[in-house]
């Protein structure tokens, strides 16, 4: 059986990311145990006035709730076994903690780029993304191109 640990946050992209994975396996290789956990929003620091933790912690599990109804019923339609878990504290010791419980699996970050917002990573050696940053240098040179043809 072949274990794989998912990172999400959205629904529909992780459902786009996981279809194609999922029906690419043929069926004789066997079922999958799919590890689906559930990387809530951060919420603001001056929320902390008006919400109590235990209210943050139960906006978090009723979230994730919701996230894990749209994508289990997708991957145990086909027979695979689906574990969900919530995140909570740094991505990597998580993943190490769940490679310990689980054993060899892969893992797959399917959570949804955020323009200029860094993602955590999720275990120690995973590259930095460069998707969605913005690229200064070419935005600073386009600007003091348009603002030398406006002068002239």
């Amino acid at each position: 059986m072949e274990k794989i640990i998912v990172y999400l946050d959205d629904a529909s992209y992780a459902q786009q990311q996981l279809v194609p994975m999922r029906s690419g396996t043929p069926a004789s290789a066997g079922t999958t145990h799919w590890v689906l956990v559930a990387c809530a929003p951060r919420m603001t620091q001056r929320i902390g006035k008006w919400v109590s933790h235990s209210a943050r912690e139960k906006w978090r599990a009723q979230w994730s709730a919701k996230l894990f109804a749209r994508i289990e019923p997708v991957l145990q339609s086909g027979g695979d076994r689906v574990t969900t878990v919530l995140a909570k504290g740094p991505l990597p010791e998580l993943t190490r903690k769940l490679l310990a419980q689980h054993g060899a699996c892969r893992v797959l970050d399917a959570r949804r780029p955020k323009f200029g917002q860094d993602l955590q990573p999720v275990t120690a050696d995973q590259p930095a993304s460069t998707e969605g940053r913005w690229q200064l240098p070419g935005a600073v040179a386009s600007m003091g191109a348009a603002l030398v043809l406006a002068a002239e």
